[in-house]
């Protein structure tokens, strides 16, 4: 599946939830359905700057892909973590480079966070590109 249908497939599925509670709801489910983060990826070098709950992200580079998995110990954060892994999970770095995240937008996930969250966001989203920009590198260097 590629970025963009699997944003398409994230629009749909919030399409159907016109109250904001069952939009939060959609991703507290999300986040609980995350797949433990071993603990030993719970460290400082994981931690991502810029969001007021704790998110720890891990990054595996296999056979030419980005794996990402994730944990916070918020509740909302962590489902708009394994939103955005749902999203770029399995992609090489170039595609996740060439990425245009329309879903955020789409599903009104920006416009509906506070302030810190939306900080949250865009520092997730960053540090997922950091990653990918990293491996680029690495690539094109091998």
């Amino acid at each position: 599946m590629t970025i963009n249908e699997a944003q398409d497939e994230v629009i749909e599925e919030f399409a159907d939830l016109t109250d904001w509670m069952d939009k939060y709801q959609m991703l507290i489910d999300l986040g609980n359905d995350l797949s433990e983060l071993d603990e030993k990826y719970k460290n400082d070098s994981n931690l991502i700057d810029g969001c007021q709950s704790r998110v720890w992200l891990q990054c595996d580079y296999v056979d030419g892909r980005l794996i990402f998995t994730a944990d916070s110990d918020a509740l909302i954060t962590k489902g708009i973590i394994a939103l955005l892994i749902q999203v770029l999970s399995g992609h090489t770095p170039q595609e996740i480079l060439d990425a245009d995240l329309y879903f955020i937008d789409k599903i009104g996930l920006r416009q509906h966070l506070s302030p810190t969250r939306s900080n949250g966001l865009l520092s997730m989203v960053k540090q997922i590109k950091n990653y990918a920009i990293a491996y680029k590198a690495k690539e094109d260097n091998a």
